[in-house]
């Protein structure tokens, strides 16, 4: 039985690029060339079709995962572009060849289309502060800890089925909780093709500290999104830096 209604989503498409390095790049070379030469040719590409009246994103944002303790990174980051309309998502994957010294030390990626839902705005606290010496953008944030869930559904499950319960039911669980451990923001992306996409959604959770995120772990309870989730393909990634190009 649904308890709520759906929230209201983003205008247009969320894209998500997921960055991961080659096995020849460090994750600290991968990052220095995302931010010093990607990032400002995206910013530049864009404002550029911005004043040619042509379609563009108009935000950027990138997050860095932590590496892990021990074993291999799953991922690095993502890069989200938001757009007024979905993107293809087929064809060449971008660093095939390389353009820049970035996609010289990333795999190549894909466009990944989602739908985006942000539950709790946080505006207030998590701000972005553009550069005041030199270029104002790209810039970065940080002061929080970030909790991303790469969600994976189960073999065979029904994707209207499964996001329709998690809007409805599973975000006002969460958002219940948040309000008793101190969530910062919290966003939902929903894949557009899950069928087509490495991951049926994206969850997003922004806390003060460590603290609040072990917190929210213990309060939380089971609401039935354990009858749609892969836990084995399911990804639980931290991050306490963003990379803003376009804000």
């Amino acid at each position: 039985m649904t308890t709520a209604s759906l929230p209201s989503p983003t205008p247009g498409a969320r894209m998500l690029y997921l960055i991961l390095r080659k096995a020849t790049a460090t994750r600290e070379e991968l990052i220095a060339h995302w931010f010093a030469r990607h990032m400002p040719a995206v910013i530049d590409g864009m404002q550029a079709m911005a004043s040619a009246g042509k379609p563009h994103a108009w935000r950027y944002i990138a997050t860095l995962y932590d590496p892990p303790a021990t074993g291999e990174h799953a991922w690095d980051g993502v890069a989200s572009l938001w757009w007024d309309q979905i993107l293809p998502t087929g064809g060449v994957a971008y660093g095939e060849p390389p353009t820049d010294s970035f996609q010289e030390r990333a795999m190549p990626y894909s466009p990944w289309a989602t739908r985006e839902f942000v539950i709790i705005e946080g505006a207030d606290a998590i701000r972005v502060e553009p550069s005041t010496l030199g270029t104002p953008f790209p810039c970065t944030r940080s002061g929080f800890v970030k909790i991303s869930f790469l969600v994976q559904a189960r073999p065979g499950v029904d994707h209207k089925a499964f996001h329709d319960h998690w809007l409805r039911e599973h975000v006002p669980n969460v958002r219940s909780v948040l309000a008793k451990t101190g969530g910062l923001r919290y966003a939902v992306s929903l894949s557009i093709e899950p069928e087509k996409a490495p991951f049926s959604g994206l969850a997003e959770i922004w806390f003060s500290s460590d603290a609040d995120w072990q917190q929210y772990r213990q309060t939380i309870r089971p609401d039935g999104m354990e009858r749609y989730v892969d836990p084995q393909h399911t990804l639980v990634m931290r991050s306490t830096t963003e990379m803003i190009g376009i804000a």
